[in-house]
């Protein structure tokens, strides 16, 4: 072939990796390989086999993990932590540091065992994988190094269980391990099934660095191994990425159990093209969207939504370039998509795509040799109610779908349940962030995709999961601060309403009825009961006996109140100081309220003292709760935005009715989310007081919504409802086990605590805590000095 045919076809020549050292290092492990447990590798136990799906052969045979080897793991995990945590940053931070430069020594090593066992192009692995995983242990060395001074009072949660998919094995363990090691955790990984060789070979990487005894422990094995781990009652936090479906078990498995849970999950993410986009470089970002990693990306963008004045176009120029995609042997350096990772994902893929071609859809799909191999494809007449619009099919498979209004391309991006990412393409920037910002999900890259890095936090909104990985975000998640509560408590119970007429209600005013407060207005319960309100000696009113009904129609009446979350810092901090005003005006009657409840004055003076002190600082921090500016990669800048998370459940604790209920209203509604709150059982009526003084406050209706009755009963209507964000429970621990359990149902996060666990009067009761609990935050990568 002479070089003018070369450079008219532009055709590339085979360039095979050489895997003779990657072999040589598995042919030394030929009997098997065992786990990662106190410093040293396991004798093999009953094995199981890892396979090459490219050419179908045997890689190695892997121990399987049994619930003695955990045992034996959080053990000597459990032993070193007191010990590491002990360690100063700088001491932990050479740990990690020596950890980046040993894996940058064995990169090559490294990348091809990553190829082989995964079927990734070697390309990827070398590229973008292994330099992506140096670079997280050399950004938690930094964090390490300076995070007394950063984080202050902040203390590692203890062992740390991981478990991690095979879609990026070894990135994936640098991701969970990297963060935990600079908190002073230890951890408990199990990589996934299919793809363990990278993590054992780190685990040698972690022996030749002289890693301490038990800080790292790696078991292998299946689904019951990583179900020990997530069992295990010596784990303090769990963080797992894979899928939503295993996700929604690991939280109702760990409901109850105090775990600290983080869940990276499934994605169904947007690639929305505008019309005045550059077509060449969004066909471009296509390529990177759905074809890395032969789409096998929790993140990919297999949804295009391209405008109708363009679509055409851009349809002629994406087939184009499909047919120039080279579907192959991953170990070849010009390959672009390799092999499915294991014949399973792939008949999972087949069956998918077969569906939607049944139910109409067309396929366009570029070659691919036999195999484990699925060809790239684009999907056209798809509607977006079709499965191929809203199942995560994990392969080289994307749909293509036409809007006409940018109103429209927000409809169909949030036509979904997930939430993890969004690309968006236009010459128009102020359009891009204006899109951005509307659409629901936890990474927008702007003119770009798939662009990630240590620096940044990584993770979804709604059932794509909930925490952050990367960033200051992802490493406050694998840190506590013990001074915020005083202990675990007890929690109360309320005793049994009392439905009946009393003998008689002590009050020497004009009776006032206690309704509920629904959409700005005092409305009477479904039910058409009320209940009994007790004194220290009798009974002092009635309130209304809320049920399942009255939750629904606060629950819609918050989801209407779409503009106060997009209101300004200072608007809604001046709504807060004019709550705390007309709080303060009314002293007096707040104070003999909770003195009929069974206060003594002094302290019901302190209580409402309080009261209005915390509404000033909310709304103080109204407008300063900032997000940052990331330092990632040069040519981006990346924005972390705190966004409030919509709609919040809010179950108030039962004593100080007025300060507890207070006290999760405020934060909440100061970061523009609009809330429903279940106040005190035992003493509603400092929280229906508020009725007035909401009012006249300027505060919009349907802001706040306040459902009185049977504290659990309206917790578990609450946390099972879709509409429905996230969920704060003060209460006792069997109602904390059921508002978690039944959070899973749309993967809401939840914050569950015994009410009596921390001092609502004091620090526990104030802070960051409570406004990082009412936001969530939305990394956006614009393009920056290029």
């Amino acid at each position: 072939m002479s070089i003018q045919t070369i450079l008219e076809t532009m055709e590339y020549g085979v360039a095979p990796e050489d895997d003779s050292h990657a072999r040589a290092w598995l042919d030394a492990h030929k009997d098997g390989f065992g786990h990662y447990i106190n410093g040293e590798m396991t004798k093999p136990g009953a094995l199981f086999e890892t396979r090459d799906p490219a050419s179908d052969t045997v890689l190695a045979q892997v121990s399987q993990g049994t619930q003695g080897d955990v045992d034996a793991a959080v053990a000597a995990a459990r032993k070193a932590q007191p010990d590491w945590a002990k360690l100063s940053g700088h001491q932990r931070a050479k740990h990690l540091y020596a950890l980046a430069r040993h894996i940058q020594q064995h990169s090559r090593l490294l990348a091809v065992l990553e190829t082989l066992d995964s079927g990734k192009p070697i390309r990827e692995s070398r590229d973008i994988d292994i330099p992506l995983v140096a670079r997280h242990f050399y950004h938690h060395a930094g964090w390490a190094e300076i995070l007394e001074d950063e984080m202050p009072g902040h203390v590692a949660h203890g062992v740390c269980g991981q478990i991690i998919p095979w879609n990026f094995p070894l990135l994936m363990l640098a991701w969970k391990i990297a963060p935990a090691l600079a908190a002073g955790n230890t951890v408990v990984l199990k990589p996934a099934e299919y793809t363990p060789l990278t993590a054992l070979a780190f685990a040698e990487i972690a022996i030749e660095c002289g890693i301490p005894k038990g800080v790292i422990n790696i078991v292998t094995g299946d689904g019951e191994t990583g179900a020990a781990i997530v069992g295990h009652e010596g784990i303090d936090k769990l963080a797992f990425t894979g899928s939503t479906e295993v996700g929604r078990i690991l939280r109702e498995r760990t409901a109850g159990s105090g775990k600290a849970l983080t869940l990276e999950l499934g994605g169904k993410s947007p690639f929305i093209v505008f019309g005045d986009a550059d077509l060449d470089a969004a066909v471009e970002g296509v390529v990177d969207a759905i074809w890395f990693n032969q789409g096998q990306v929790c993140c990919a963008g297999s949804r295009i939504l391209v405008a109708e004045s363009v679509a055409g176009q851009f349809e002629t120029l994406l087939r184009a370039r499909m047919k120039t995609l080279r579907t192959g042997d991953p170990m070849d350096k010009s390959t672009d998509v390799g092999a499915i990772v294991h014949p399973v994902q792939l008949s999972r893929i087949r069956d998918l795509v077969e569906q939607g071609a049944s139910d109409g859809a067309t396929l366009h799909q570029a070659s691919a040799p036999q195999g484990c191999y699925f060809p790239p494809t684009l999907v056209t007449d798809v509607e977006p109610a079709s499965i191929l619009s809203t199942e995560e099919i994990f392969g080289p498979v994307v749909t293509l779908t036409t809007f006409r209004t940018p109103s429209d391309a927000v409809a169909l991006a949030n036509n979904t349940r997930y939430g993890l990412a969004a690309s968006i393409w236009s010459e128009n920037v102020n359009l891009c962030l204006d899109i951005g910002a509307q659409v629901k999900a936890g990474i927008i890259w702007i003119n770009c995709t798939n662009i990630f890095d240590a620096g940044a936090g990584f993770g979804g909104y709604r059932e794509s999961g909930f925490g952050r990985e990367g960033g200051r975000e992802g490493m406050r998640a694998y840190l506590r601060n013990p001074a915020a509560a005083t202990g675990k408590g007890k929690g109360s119970t309320p005793e049994p309403l009392a439905t009946g007429p009393a003998d008689t209600i002590k009050s020497g005013e004009i009776d006032r009825t206690a309704k509920l407060y629904i959409g700005g207005k005092q409305a009477r319960p479904d039910s058409g009961y009320s209940y009994q309100v007790k004194g220290s000696k009798a009974v002092v009113g009635l309130a209304g006996l809320g049920n399942r009904k009255d939750i629904r129609n606060a629950v819609e009446a918050a989801s209407k109140t779409k503009g106060w979350g997009k209101a300004t810092g200072h608007n809604r901090a001046q709504v807060l100081y004019y709550i705390g005003e007309n709080l303060s005006a009314r002293a007096g009657e707040f104070t003999e309220r909770l003195e009929s409840l069974g206060g003594n004055r002094k302290a019901a003076q302190a209580e409402v003292e309080t009261a209005i002190t915390r509404c000033f600082w909310y709304a103080a921090q109204a407008d300063k709760f900032d997000g940052a500016v990331h330092s990632t990669k040069s040519e981006f800048v990346t924005l972390a935005m705190n966004e409030p998370i919509g709609v919040l459940g809010l179950v108030a604790p039962s004593a100080q009715p007025l300060l507890g209920a207070i006290s999760l209203v405020l934060p909440a509604i100061a970061m523009g989310n609009s809330v429903v709150l279940v106040p005190s059982q035992a003493h509603p009526l400092a929280a229906t007081d508020l009725y007035q003084v909401f009012d006249t406050s300027d505060l919009p209706g349907g802001v706040v919504n306040i459902v009185t009755g049977p504290r659990d009963e309206l917790a578990k209507t609450l946390a099972a409802h879709d509409g429905v964000d996230a969920i704060w429970y003060f209460g006792d621990h069997s109602g904390c086990k059921m508002v978690e359990t039944q959070s899973a149902g749309n993967l809401k996060q939840s914050w569950t605590e015994a009410d009596d666990a921390r001092d609502w009067a004091g620090r526990g009761g104030q802070g960051r805590l409570f406004l990082e609990r009412a936001t969530q935050v939305k990394n956006i990568w614009v393009p920056y000095g290029v």
